[in-house]
């Protein structure tokens, strides 16, 4: 099998897990409060992932060898997004809910950046195609992707406002 589908399946799979787990803080923070923000994105987020994952199935032809070098720096970014989610613990979730009366958190990656899992998921959307070759899809994917999270962050710093004084 192609090494496309073995990366693009590792990473289909591993979204789905985070989905999972997504599912379940989201949940959990709904009966305790907590209020969605901005659910009319969401679906637009999720469409992206799945396009992108998709396009590069499509246009990267099957025997085609990764950069060792772009897929190393997607690897990399791993550490980060499962830091981001660690620091975040059970306020980790796919959707942007917010728990009136929760603290910010400001440990990990949080302690850097306002919004480290954004650089990830910016990051990983232009390196995986460009592993495999697909200079147009990496841009494409990118400038789509910093438009949705440039409204998705506004909306969030937003609903964040209030307990960040």
């Amino acid at each position: 099998m192609s090494a496309v589908y073995w990366v693009v399946g590792a990473v289909a799979l591993q979204r789905l897990v985070e989905l999972v787990i997504a599912r379940r803080n989201t949940a959990r923070l709904m009966a305790s409060g907590a209020v969605e923000v901005a659910g009319d994105i969401y679906p637009a987020l999720v469409l992206l992932h799945v396009l992108w994952l998709g396009a590069i199935l499509v246009f990267v032809p099957p025997g085609t060898p990764p950069n060792w070098i772009w897929l190393a720096g997607y690897v990399a970014l791993q550490g980060v997004r499962i830091w981001t989610m660690a620091s975040l613990g059970r306020f980790w979730t796919t959707r942007l809910v917010s728990v009136p009366d929760a603290p910010i958190v400001r440990s990990g990656p949080y302690r850097f950046l306002r919004h480290p899992n954004y650089l990830v998921v910016a990051a990983e959307i232009a390196l995986l195609p460009l592993a495999f070759g697909e200079y147009e899809l990496s841009l494409a994917f990118t400038i789509v992707n910093a438009l949705l999270l440039a409204h998705r962050i506004k909306l969030e710093d937003g609903s964040l406002a209030v307990r960040r004084g």
